[in-house]
């Protein structure tokens, strides 16, 4: 069964255009989600909204928008206000720039969708355009409405294809510097360096996102088919967690695991 694209419209790259569609890059489907039930008698439970003074409950279309101020009062906005200001989408992916791939802040990037050809006659057009950036290490910036939303969208070629990635807004990325401090400027003497580049040399791998493991939805699979199936409910081991006091010997103690050995024992003082 082909997979349902997300959105369709038309790439435009200076003179040239092809229809596009954006199938979505990320996996939600085998998440579990669960729904609010009553303990007592099993039953799905509603949510209601109420009104915080009277207590009365609110019909739907009684319920707007409300921008609170600092006195505990509320600027109320309509339905149809909020309609005028969303941006009418032209269904069209405008190219208006290229940088090289690794000229733009990864810091920025939002949500990935595969691009490809429309219809079978937009293939070659969109073939010669991920040619092009491909050969040339580029990456085309892009505009495009999606969802009712204004979005600027990168779109580059990862192994042989086109993924066109949408991009946090300035406003939306908080700057480092605001929130965090710089790395102190801290002087280590040669063998702390030392065997901390042996732990990454020896331990160094390539990317494959297909080893990582994600415990608690493993765990939370787990649980659920114990239940259904009316068995014991899985335990599972804690990590062990080991108090680190020197950072020396914490290094050496890792460059001997990173080697295939014994984590060294710590040697007792003389007298």
């Amino acid at each position: 069964m082909a997979r349902r694209a997300s959105w369709k419209g038309r790439l435009t790259f200076g003179e040239e255009s092809c229809g596009v569609a954006l199938y979505s890059a990320l996996e939600s489907a085998e998440r579990i989600s669960f729904n609010i039930i009553n303990r007592k008698t099993g039953h799905r439970v509603e949510r209601r909204y109420i009104d915080s003074e009277t207590g009365a409950e609110v019909a739907r279309d009684a319920q707007i928008k409300g921008y609170p101020l600092d006195d505990d009062t509320y600027v109320a906005v309509e339905p149809d206000e909020l309609a005028e200001l969303m941006p009418k989408g032209d269904k069209t992916l405008a190219v208006d720039g290229f940088l090289g791939c690794g000229d733009f802040d990864r810091l920025y990037l939002d949500k990935p969708y595969f691009l490809g050809p429309a219809e079978p006659q937009d293939d070659a057009t969109l073939t010669a355009f991920a040619e092009t950036l491909a050969r040339n290490d580029m990456a085309a910036i892009a505009d495009a409405v999606m969802f009712r939303r204004n979005r600027k969208l990168v779109i580059r070629v990862s192994e042989g294809r086109l993924i066109a990635t949408t991009l946090h807004f300035d406003y939306e990325v908080r700057p480092a510097k605001a929130a965090f401090r710089n790395l102190p400027d801290l002087k280590f003497d040669q063998e702390m360096l030392d065997l901390a580049a042996h732990i990454i040399d020896t331990r160094a791998g390539s990317f494959k996102p297909q080893t990582f493991v994600d415990q608690y939805d493993e765990a939370l699979h787990e649980l659920v088919e114990a239940k259904i199936a009316g068995k014991p409910l899985p335990k599972r081991a804690l990590p062990k967690q080991e108090n680190v006091v020197d950072l020396r010997d914490a290094l050496r103690r890792s460059a001997s695991l990173a080697d295939g050995g014994k984590p060294a024992t710590k040697r007792k003082k003389a007298g």
